[in-house]
C-alpha cells in the first residue's frame, strides 16, 4: 500500500479545509442561490453522516459508491451517493453513523475501516439535512454487498475517473419535483451522473487528494 499518499491526506484532513470554495466549483446556480453562499442551516436541520472510503487495488486508489434503489419517498432516490444516514441518537459519535450505515448499506465492518478524518459539512436544503462526510481507508478485502432494497448496484471506480478533465460535465438534470435544474455541474463515471452533494464532497476531497 501507498502509505505516503495516505499519510499526506491525512494530514491535510487535519489542516484547515478548502471548505465551501472547493465544494462550490460542482454546485449548481439553484443549489448557490438556495444557499446564498452563506449557507446557516436552520434549527430543525437533521443530521446526516456518510463514508468517503478509500481502498488500494490493481496498483491503484479506488473509492465506493453507491447507486440508490428508486423509492418515491427519498428525495435522493436513483442518485449515486456515498453510503451514509441519519444520525441516531444512540450513535454517540457522528464518525459512527457513517461506519454504521457503510455496514449497512454495503457490508463493510467498521473494524476494517481507519478514519483519516473529515470534510467539510455540507447543508442540503431541498432534504433539510447537513451532511458530515468523513474519510475512510478500508484495511482487508474489498468485497462488497448491497443492502437488499436499499442499494441497486455497489460502484468502485479509480479516484483518476475523478481527476480527468473530460469527466467534468455539465448538463440539465429535472428532479423529482419536476424542476429542471439548468447547467449542473456533475462528474460523468461510464454514463451515471454524479452530482449535487456527492459532487460537492468529492470536489474538496479531489482539491486534498490532487494538490
Amino acid at each position: 500500500m501507498d502509505n505516503t499518499q495516505i499519510e499526506l491526506l491525512r494530514k491535510r484532513l487535519a489542516a484547515p479545509l478548502p471548505g465551501r470554495a472547493a465544494q462550490y466549483r460542482m454546485a449548481s446556480m439553484h443549489r448557490l442561490e438556495e444557499l446564498g453562499y452563506n449557507p446557516v442551516p436552520p434549527p430543525d436541520a437533521k443530521v446526516a453522516c456518510v463514508l468517503k472510503l478509500l481502498y488500494r487495488r490493481d496498483n491503484a486508489w479506488h473509492t465506493l459508491l453507491i447507486q440508490r434503489t428508486q423509492n418515491p419517498r427519498d428525495r435522493h432516490s436513483g442518485q449515486v451517493s456515498f453510503p451514509g444516514g441519519r444520525f441516531e441518537e444512540n450513535d454517540g459519535a457522528l464518525v459512527n453513523v457513517a461506519l454504521r450505515e457503510a455496514q449497512e448499506e454495503v457490508g463493510v465492518l467498521p473494524g476494517q475501516v481507519e478514519v483519516l478524518g473529515r470534510l467539510t459539512e455540507l447543508y442540503i436544503p431541498v432534504s433539510n439535512f447537513v451532511v458530515h462526510p468523513f474519510v475512510g481507508l478500508l484495511h482487508g478485502p474489498a468485497d462488497f454487498v448491497p443492502q437488499l432494497g436499499e442499494v441497486e448496484l455497489i460502484l468502485t471506480p479509480s479516484l483518476d475517473v475523478f481527476t480527468r478533465p473530460e469527466n467534468r460535465k455539465q448538463a440539465d438534470i429535472t428532479v423529482g419535483s419536476g424542476i429542471t435544474l439548468k447547467n449542473v455541474p456533475y462528474f460523468d463515471l461510464d454514463g451515471r451522473m454524479v452530482w449535487g452533494a456527492t459532487a460537492m464532497i468529492l470536489s474538496e476531497f479531489l482539491e486534498l487528494w490532487t494538490e
